[in-house]
């Protein structure tokens, strides 16, 4: 499969653009903020990265170039953000827009991942830290980009699709 500009729900048509694996960048998108979130290339450990503010895409788009470089990332994992009962509504759209502005920006296959849950999840764990609210505040989209993209790299390595 061509590994270049593909955008995917699928975690096996998405793994499958990667025989050798390779770094990910995990993006959830926020109103005011992107938190990002990292893999190894072997796909085993997420980690949180950086929150960064929100602009125009060409703003966004560089920020994004420098950690796309700097990581060697070879794909993207976009949050999609679905109502509870799985159906997609306006932000869901908005993300869909935004995965097809940075598979066409970056050359680099995109999966869009379910994120129901991942910045409650987030929350409550950096709660359990014992984070302060400004902390949380500063950090949780990250944190849940961190907790979409475990979930996505286990689905892929495991096979549980």
């Amino acid at each position: 499969m061509e590994n270049s500009a593909i955008i995917t729900d699928s975690a096996r048509d998405f793994a499958d653009a990667f025989p050798d694996g390779g770094a990910l960048l995990a993006i959830d998108l926020g109103t005011k903020t992107l938190g990002t979130a990292t893999c190894d290339a072997g796909w085993q450990f997420a980690t949180a990265g950086k929150t960064l503010p929100r602009g125009k895409f060409g703003r966004d788009r560089e920020a994004f170039a420098a950690l796309i470089g700097e990581r060697n990332v070879k794909g993207l994992v976009i949050g999609l953000p679905r109502n509870m009962d799985g159906s997609e509504g306006p932000r869901a759209q908005a993300s869909r827009a935004y995965a097809r502005n940075m598979a066409e920006a970056f050359e680099l296959p995109v999966l869009l991942w379910d994120e129901r849950w991942s910045t409650a999840s987030a929350e409550s764990a950096m709660i359990g830290q014992d984070f302060s609210r400004r902390k949380r505040a500063e950090r949780i989209d990250s944190h849940a980009a961190a907790i979409f993209l475990q979930g996505a790299i286990d689905a892929m390595a495991g096979g549980i699709i």
